[in-house]
């Protein structure tokens, strides 16, 4: 289910991108924006602001939200987005651009499709100059877009991890993995405590949605639960 193979996604015309361009001209900063529904109570988009993850699974869950709303995303830097996963989990293929080798201009990249897109995914270099960081702070408040940095970025907004992580559907010695479930950490600046919730990351439909609190089953049957320690 976790297919990371490739598909193809449709090049956007010149004509769609201008009309990106005008449409984000002047949008307001700190403005809310569509975020995926198992983010709830724990995280609200802002435009105009970084997020920093530590996963892929979760560049594509914030990624999932402006998407299935109509915004434009790229990603930068990685050919580690599984795209069938990512349809699955609501992001629109069809307005994706993907950048998997910018190589050094990899700043340069960034910062131009932060120009026409509402969200860009980057996976971030080991280490960014204080400048950088300003520039493009600079330029997601002028455009009111949102960068999602697979990695460390200095003055986040908020930081999102994983932890707990457990496979469902592997038995003894026999079965599949049929979902994921995990404990998603929101960190902001400061010393403010951080928020904390169980999600399917995804279930067994392939979907990312929050845990039900339900008690635990005592069925011989129930699914056996395989913990990561990543």
């Amino acid at each position: 289910m976790f297919d990371h193979g490739r598909v193809n996604v449709a090049a956007p015309t010149l004509s769609e991108l201008r009309a990106r361009v005008d449409q984000m001209q002047g949008r307001p900063a700190a403005q809310p924006v569509a975020t995926h529904p198992a983010f709830a109570g724990l995280l609200q988009l802002q435009a105009g602001s970084t997020y920093s993850v530590d996963s892929m699974s979760l560049a594509v869950a914030l990624m999932a939200g402006p998407s299935a709303d109509g915004a434009w995303c790229g990603v930068v830097g990685t050919a580690e987005l599984g795209l069938e996963a990512a349809a699955a989990a609501g992001v629109e293929l069809r307005r994706t651009i993907l950048v998997p080798d910018p190589g050094e201009a990899w700043l340069e990249v960034t910062a131009a499709l932060i120009d026409v897109l509402g969200v860009v995914v980057l996976r971030a270099p080991a280490h960014v100059a204080a400048k950088d960081v300003s520039r493009i702070a600079a330029r997601l408040r002028q455009r009111g877009g949102i960068l999602i940095a697979h990695g460390d970025w200095p003055r986040s907004e908020a930081r999102l991890s994983m932890c707990d992580v457990e496979w469902v559907g592997v038995g003894r010695g026999h079965g599949h993995l049929q979902a994921r479930r995990a404990t998603v950490e929101v960190r902001r600046g400061g010393a403010a405590p951080a928020r904390r919730r169980q999600l399917w990351m995804p279930d067994a439909d392939q979907a990312i949605r929050q845990v039900e609190d339900v008690a635990a089953s005592t069925s011989s049957d129930a699914p056996t639960h395989l913990r990561s320690v990543s």
